[in-house]
């Protein structure tokens, strides 16, 4: 497939490689240059708030956490 360069550095995926690379609207790719040859990676949709879900392991209630910091009403 080939796409031609616009004036302003813009080209246009070809819509079946978009499709079979699940690339839409607002994903990030990557480009870098490796052995003369032009690379784009799409990167890793990544929610932050996924990221961190559930990384802490407590033994504690929440509850009983807050309690402790904040100390004595």
């Amino acid at each position: 497939m080939k796409a031609i360069v616009a004036d302003r550095g813009q080209v246009t995926i070809p819509k079946a490689l978009r499709q079979r690379l699940g690339i839409r609207p607002k994903t990030v790719l990557d480009f870098q240059e490796e052995n003369g040859v032009l690379v784009a990676r799409k990167m890793e949709e990544r929610d932050a708030v996924a990221a961190v879900l559930g990384c802490l392991k407590l033994d504690r209630r929440t509850d009983d956490i807050v309690r402790d910091l904040r100390g004595p009403l």
